[in-house]
């Protein structure tokens, strides 16, 4: 998998993150640097640990599945992204301007639970796993600090549709993989 594809999962996997970031934003009345690096830094970092978890995972069980890899891959990638799809018709979450650890680990924990499953497939089709988490985790980051901002300047208008943009953004990567293996 190349990094154009890695960077486009990094992308598709911020989007919840992404959204939840653009709540937070919405939730203070003076949007500070502090705010913005506090999203990215917690998002970003659990988005990098729970892939970097789900392919230790993966490799343990690697030999078992190695055969069904591509169609695993497919089918974690496209379940995480119908589930965002879904999400994003949806009530918006709500959130407050607490940004302690208390309410910010929750929020982390719950917007990177699909990289754990995304990590599993990486193990079973042998991706390299330290540039893919560092990206994921640098992409999340990125996003999330931007979207505070959006959320402070702009309101909760884009929530939906960067969930739904992630969403599609992951069905189209299981596609992929799934056509690699199926027409190689």
């Amino acid at each position: 998998m190349g990094i154009w594809e890695l960077f486009v999962i990094a992308l598709g996997l911020s989007m919840d993150a992404f959204a939840v970031s653009i709540c937070k934003g919405l939730s203070v009345r003076r949007c500070r640097a502090r705010h913005m690096l506090l999203c990215g830094l917690y998002f970003g970092a659990f988005q990098a640990l729970m892939p970097l978890l789900g392919y230790l995972l993966g490799a343990q069980f690697e030999a078992l599945v190695s055969s069904i890899a591509p169609f695993a891959a497919f089918g974690l990638l496209a379940l995480i992204g119908v589930n965002m799809l879904r999400e994003s018709r949806g009530e918006a979450e709500q959130a407050d301007d607490d940004f302690s650890p208390r309410a910010m680990l929750p929020l982390a924990v719950a917007t990177s639970i699909d990289a754990l499953a995304v990590g599993v497939s990486f193990a079973l089709l042998r991706v390299h796993i330290a540039p893919a988490v560092t990206l994921i985790g640098l992409t999340t980051f990125a996003t999330c600090v931007v979207g505070v901002k959006i959320g402070n300047v702009f309101g909760s208008r884009y929530r939906a549709r960067a969930e739904f943009f992630g969403g599609l953004v992951l069905i189209a990567m299981g596609l992929k993989i799934l056509l690699e293996h199926l027409l190689a």
